[in-house]
């Protein structure tokens, strides 16, 4: 079921007082939330998103109309739910939010529309595992405000029209080619979120300490940064382990020696690699020779299951340029070999043709 933005509340009320009120409740929830931006003035990064976006949300607000329908891409933790946020937030709207896994049926997204009010903002995340029914009853919704609600079955079915007001939908996906055409081109505004550079994770990384009430040096923010993997969702859960580390370990205040200390006890290294990472490259390398192997005999050996493999590791590992896809299974590049102070044998390295790196 939906959520409107005022279950959200707290997150408004923790930027307003400091955040060790809210973490000694224990509200994982409402701390995430408060270390998010509230508007786009605030947000890191993604200057040309931010500026696209700027500008599509003037315009509707001088023309006095709801913006036109948004659909974000890109890798988890960059921002597509608290871009959903701002944009409510910018026009002065009630936000609600869904997934597409939730929406199992037709019905299900008819219930949530006809509850709409106008000018309310629609978060659907992870939009392409929606089911086709639900899709392409979206396709009237978002083109004409309307949907046709079915009424029995066989000859005698009966479609009765609803009327919605008019509303702006938000559509997050981490796997953008998997949206059916008809629905991708119904949006009016289409942007993919980049990973982060260092630079900018250490302004999040700043910014977050500050709301946290957490004493950090440059150089403690730059090492976390740097082990960030470009993803502010990871740099403030990095920087509350940190934290932790050093409070009970050391004087309370992060330097680079304390965060580099945290960070190896936490098992993420310098280039940001954690167990899962570092695990499967040991295991292309030592135990396959550098591959190539499929990625279902790769999760076995790791023990984990093969979409964990696929989508969370395999993603940043491809990124780094450590793994490489092959028509006959991933194979390990000489840096892979490299970061594990190893040397890659011969064949190896003549493996990795770069004609080789297309699917």
């Amino acid at each position: 079921m939906p959520f409107h933005e005022d279950e959200l509340d707290v997150a408004e009320e923790s930027h307003l007082r400091s955040l060790t009120a809210v973490e000694a409740e224990g509200d994982e929830r409402a701390i995430e939330a408060a270390l998010r931006p509230r508007s786009l003035d605030e947000v890191v990064g993604q200057t040309r998103v931010r500026d696209q976006l700027g500008l599509v949300l003037e315009a509707a607000r001088r023309r006095g109309r709801a913006p036109d329908h948004v659909l974000l891409s890109g890798p988890p933790g960059l921002g597509k739910t608290t871009l959903s946020m701002i944009i409510a937030h910018e026009m002065n709207a009630a936000l609600r939010l869904t997934s597409g896994p939730a929406i199992t049926h037709a019905g299900d997204l008819a219930a949530i529309l006809s509850g709409l009010n106008e000018g309310d903002v629609l978060f659907v995340d992870e939009i392409h595992r929606m089911s086709r029914p639900a899709e392409e009853m979206l396709y009237l919704a978002m083109e004409d405000f309307r949907v046709d609600v079915i009424i029995g079955k066989g000859p005698g079915a009966t479609a009765i029209p609803l009327e919605i007001p008019p509303f702006t939908l938000v559509g997050a996906t981490t796997r953008a080619g998997l949206l059916p055409g008809p629905l991708r081109d119904r949006f009016g505004f289409t942007a993919h979120l980049e990973f982060y550079e260092p630079a900018d994770l250490d302004t999040i990384v700043h910014r977050s300490a500050g709301l946290l009430d957490v004493p950090l040096t440059p150089e403690g923010s730059a090492e976390i940064a740097s082990r960030s993997r470009g993803t502010p969702r990871i740099a403030n859960r990095l920087l509350r382990r940190v934290r932790d580390f050093a409070q009970v370990r050391a004087d309370g205040i992060v330097t680079h020696a304390v965060a580099h200390a945290a960070l190896d006890l936490y098992e993420v290294d310098e280039l940001g690699l954690d167990r899962l990472d570092r695990a499967v490259v040991d295991a292309l390398c030592r135990r396959f020779g550098g591959g190539p192997v499929g990625v279902s005999t790769l999760a076995v050996a790791v023990g984990e299951e093969r979409e964990t493999v696929e989508e969370v590791a395999e993603p940043f590992l491809v990124r780094m340029g450590f793994l490489a896809r092959t028509p006959r299974g991933r194979i390990a590049t000489p840096a892979a070999w490299a970061h594990l102070g190893l040397v890659p044998p011969p064949a190896t390295v003549d493996a990795v043709d770069p004609t080789l790196f297309e699917e």
